[in-house]
């Protein structure tokens, strides 16, 4: 095998958080932000990951993926290098990213299917639309149980967009995902309600004004933590808009948050 590289984007949420999981529609595109895995083979040794600054827990990440991926490859020796420009574990899609630029680095741009279930096995729970929209790399229509439809959206609807980074969630994507789903039967109203902001952006309402109403409802899903719903509060009192994306947290901080002003 001669050396390999590609890349991945992540994703931004425009609509649709939690509410996708239960046969909402969802809304996403994907982020200018991209990360990169390269692979050097060599005749022995197994796999040598060099990624520099990133956390042991995703340095074993990338190690399963490459582990899972030989059963399509056979055995791998050689160096896995990972440049990222995506934050780690925020809500942007950063473990979707890696199984994609993953896959396509050893199989090429033809191994949606393995890939697809390589995401399976990583990210068990996930609803698909990171996978779609990262995929894809083009913005994004997602229903569960039906084919992801490209669409296009206004060219300046992120216009005047800024993405804040409120901290590391104390709970990963799959237990916040567990607890939404344990708590269905409660959660009725919040989740129609961020359906209907899906619905309000599709035929054209401004996203500055959907934000705000698909923010209390992922407060009332308990999404949000304290510290994020504070500094929201702030942004909506200047005049903007702001909300989690992706999975937030029940504690911690709530990973990162797009602002419209």
């Amino acid at each position: 095998m001669e050396s390999r590289s590609a890349s991945a984007s992540g994703k931004i949420i425009l609509s649709g958080e939690y509410a996708v999981l239960f046969g909402k529609r969802a809304v996403a595109v994907p982020a200018d932000k991209r990360l990169t895995v390269s692979f050097v083979p060599k005749r022995t040794g197994g796999i040598t990951i060099v990624w520099k600054n990133a956390p042991t827990p995703w340095i074993e990440y990338i190690r399963r993926i490459f582990g899972e991926l030989e059963a399509a490859t056979g055995p791998l020796h050689g160096t896995v290098t990972i440049e990222s420009g995506l934050p780690l574990g925020k809500g942007m899609g950063s473990s979707t990213a890696l199984v994609i630029a993953s896959t396509r680095c050893l199989l090429g741009g033809d191994s949606e299917a393995i890939a697809r279930r390589m995401e399976d096995a990583m990210n068990p729970g996930h609803s698909g639309l990171d996978f779609a929209v990262i995929w894809h790399g083009r913005p994004t229509l997602f229903m569960r149980g039906k084919t992801a439809e490209t669409i296009t959206l206004p060219q300046d609807i992120l216009e005047g967009s800024q993405l804040i980074d409120t901290g590391m969630p104390n709970e990963t994507t799959p237990e916040l995902v567990a607890w939404v789903r344990s708590r269905q039967a409660k959660l009725k109203q919040p989740i129609e309600t961020i359906g209907q902001c899906t619905e309000r952006l599709l035929r054209g309402e401004p996203l500055k004004e959907i934000m705000r109403d698909h923010h209390r409802a992922q407060v009332a899903l308990g999404v949000v933590p304290e510290v994020v719903r504070k500094k929201i509060t702030m942004i909506e009192a200047a005049g903007g808009s702001a909300k989690v994306l992706g999975a937030g947290a029940r504690t911690g901080g709530g990973g990162m948050v797009l602002t419209v002003r």
